[in-house]
């Protein structure tokens, strides 16, 4: 009777082991991935920024091209052989590509044939997962993908009867005890690649005599069943190779893109010897954490495929002598942020199964680049305030939003301080009071009446405004100052709170709402006099929202992380395309940027200019929340948009105001982009009329006592002489209105 119930149980695991073997279809992982640099004659990026794009890409240099990713530098030219890859709209075959440089920038493309490319991309860099609640992630290689140096290793370490052994060895399993004996440490494994895949596939980690019974009879099944080939592959792709954060990493695929940051095709000897050695304990020789301990397992590794005759004993020493070579992060980058940005993108059309477990690729807007220069950026600007306000209680915190007006595209999102933490995104869901960032909407609104423009002068006095609750709400202006009648273009540059609200209460705050509505904010503000200062709480991503409106001539484009999604197998499933809807007058919202460019040279953007490329036009606006709780600074250049936030978790107020605290970011930033100076022509219905910033009457360049601006107003706009102009000025009128302007700067 007992017999029997064996011979049940046997027969039951091998129709399981069978069944599931032969429909073995991995779940696969979302694979996200960032957007190709092009590359073409005349683009402003030197040889060192392109070969640091290569190493990004784990690209390596030789004196020989001997395989794709690899790199050579002979002079002022770069040859690279590219590997083949697939972009969101076709592939490209692995090829040699030619780049010569020039004084400016990149000077010729030419293929392996010597003809000239007109443009081409790089790799599309592979940024994260979008894998399941288990946490298990993958990268499926076929076996020709596979080096044949891998299956032979893994058979010569792990298991050297693999193509002979019935799933089980119990001469190897007997060897394994005595090493293990006189080494007092575990050297070898009993168990074969096939116990070790069954093990990883079918039944879990606990270790007990009914699970190794249970994993010996499912091992013979599945040798009885399948080929040697097809229990290789199914290995390479499933073991456990080690851990990131809530990812597991499984299969040598994977791995190879985790630890060495390349396909697997293109590992060499050493690299392989560190993934098979890793096979033996993927914690206990994690390369990262115990770096000696794993490359002592590797020169084991390499010593026995030298004694096995995998490989000559001359190459194995030559290997020991190399470094592990991991790299220092995961693999290629991994930017949490703006995967959790991808993710919620997502989510909206395609169903969380799918996207854990169909292999999509996914085709982000995210340029490494600019990702890598907005965390540096915001890294410095906080590790330098850590040392003038240092706190215990708290720690400043910041978020960076980078994105293309024109297209909406988001290039780069920076959610914090620890910018590899997968936790709170500030980004997305830092909702914050955005001060007088508000301002360029209410000036918007302004101007849309028809009643204001840059010269117009208003009153900045006190307000005392009587509020529902029967109070009176007084505000102030930065200064605890009142400037009497300025002009608009002043009251903007200079955010001076009582004119501004006095405009915005003119106008109404209900028209002040559908503006910010149109360009693009969630939900209608709370229509109270405070939300003229700024009392509106949204994200550092929602005010990018808003202001790429301003930045794009008033046409409003929705932000977008995905630009395509691919099918495992290749087929288009998705487009996001650019949409673009206008939401008012380019001529109103050009005479606001035009005021927004004075920020920046005559308000309280005015530091930047200390950091800034000297000629760079950009347009910006400051913005600090009540009791300074809130440093932020948002601004555009002829091709980019930037928003910066710092702040603390738990509201505590920073002392900053955002000229002190988010404007050194945003403007150290724009200065390594390397972007393009605001240039757009006036459109019709609009001219360039020079005025007298502190008065708002006309004054040429040269008129003694002012301070002359260029700003944009409608055509036909009448405005008054300055009284004395044409006497020419002095040197110490001008000094004297400088000095003005920095005691004036306010947040």
């Amino acid at each position: 009777m007992a017999g029997l119930a064996c011979a049940a149980y046997v027969l039951y695991l091998d129709r399981l082991v069978t069944s599931r073997f032969e429909g073995l279809r991995w779940t696969l992982p979302a694979h996200v991935y960032a957007a190709p640099m092009d590359l073409y004659a005349g683009l402003d990026l030197s040889q060192p920024q392109l070969e640091h794009e290569l190493l990004r890409l784990s690209y390596h240099p030789v004196t020989d091209l001997e395989q794709p990713g690899t790199y050579r530098v002979l002079g002022n030219r770069m040859d690279v052989a590219l590997r083949a890859v697939q972009f969101a709209d076709g592939s490209r075959p692995a090829t040699v590509l030619s780049v010569t440089f020039g004084p400016t920038g990149i000077q010729d493309l030419r293929d392996s044939a010597g003809r000239e490319v007109p443009v081409t991309r790089l790799d599309p860099l592979l940024i994260g997962s979008l894998f399941p609640s288990d946490g298990v992630d993958r990268i499926v290689v076929t076996p020709a993908e596979v080096p044949p140096l891998l299956p032979a290793a893994l058979k010569a370490v792990e298991d050297r009867s693999f193509d002979t052994n019935r799933g089980v060895d119990p001469t190897a399993i007997l060897r394994a005890l005595w090493v293990d004996l006189r080494s007092r440490r575990i050297e070898e494994g009993g168990s074969t690649l096939t116990q070790q895949l069954v093990k990883s596939y079918f039944l879990s980690n606990r270790q007990t005599l009914g699970r190794k019974v249970r994993e010996a009879i499912m091992a013979v099944s599945l040798a009885s069943h399948f080929s040697k080939a097809d229990l290789m592959n199914a290995y390479i792709n499933e073991i456990f190779l080690g851990q990131d954060g809530n990812r597991s990493i499984h299969g040598f695929g994977l791995a190879s893109e985790f630890y060495f940051g390349k396909p697997l095709a293109e590992l060499d000897l050493p690299q392989i010897a560190t993934l098979v050695a890793i096979v033996r304990g993927p914690t206990y020789y994690d390369p990262r954490k115990h770096p000696q301990r794993t490359l002592a397992r590797r020169n084991l590794v390499l010593q026995i495929l030298a004694q096995q005759g995998v490989v000559e004993p001359q190459q194995a020493q030559v290997a020991q002598r190399q470094p592990l070579g991991v790299t220092i992060g995961a693999s290629g980058a991994y930017y949490p942020a703006y995967l959790d940005l991808v993710r919620r993108t997502l989510q909206r059309d395609y169903p969380e199964k799918e996207l854990t477990e169909a292999g999509l690729r996914v085709y982000t807007s995210l340029e490494p680049r600019v990702q890598e220069l907005a965390e540096q950026s915001l890294d410095a600007q906080l590790r330098t305030l850590d040392k003038r306000h240092h706190r215990r209680d708290a720690k400043l915190e910041g978020a960076v939003v980078v994105t293309s007006p024109q297209s909406g595209d988001v290039l780069a999102i920076v959610g914090g301080r620890d910018v590899d933490f997968d936790g709170f995104n500030r980004a997305l869901d830092a909702h914050r009071s955005i001060g007088s960032l508000v301002k360029p909407f209410i000036y918007l609104t302004a101007i849309e009446t028809g009643r204001y423009n840059a010269a117009t002068v208003i009153q900045d006095q006190p307000v005392s405004i009587k509020l529902a609750n029967g109070r009176y709400w007084r505000p102030e202006n930065f200064t605890r100052r009142t400037y009497g009648p300025v002009p608009v273009v002043r009251a903007l540059a200079e955010s001076l709170n009582l004119a501004t609200v006095g405009v915005g209460m003119d106008v109404g705050l209900g028209k002040v709402s559908d503006t910010l509505l149109r360009f693009g904010l969630g939900q209608a503000p709370d229509q109270v006099p405070a939300m003229l200062l700024g009392a509106i709480d949204i994200s550092p991503l929602q005010v990018a929202q808003l202001y790429n409106g301003l930045a794009d001539g008033g046409f409003r484009t929705p932000l977008r992380a995905v630009r395509a999604v691919v099918s495992a197998d290749g087929k288009p499933l998705e487009a996001f395309p650019v949409q673009v809807t206008q939401v008012a007058p380019s001529a109103d919202v050009y005479e606001v940027e035009s005021m927004m460019e004075e920020v920046m040279t005559h308000g309280t953007g005015l530091p930047a200019l200390r950091i800034l490329p000297p000629g760079l036009v950009t347009a910006g606006k400051s913005g600090t929340s009540s009791q300074d709780r809130d440093s932020w600074f948002a601004g555009f250049s002829g091709g980019d948009l930037a928003v910066v936030w710092m702040g603390y978790d738990h509201y505590q107020p920073t002392g900053l105001t955002g000229s002190e605290g988010a404007l050194p970011v945003w403007a150290h930033l724009m200065a390594s982009l390397g972007t393009p100076s605001l240039g757009m022509p006036a459109p019709e219905g609009v001219t360039q009329t020079w005025i007298d910033y502190m008065t708002g009457m006309g004054a040429q360049p040269g008129c003694a006592g002012a301070v002359p601006v260029q700003v944009a107003l409608p055509a036909g706009t009448q405005v008054p002489p300055m009284p004395g102009c044409g006497t020419g000025t002095t040197a110490g009128t001008l000094l004297d209105r400088a000095g003005q302007w920095l005691h004036r700067l306010v947040h």
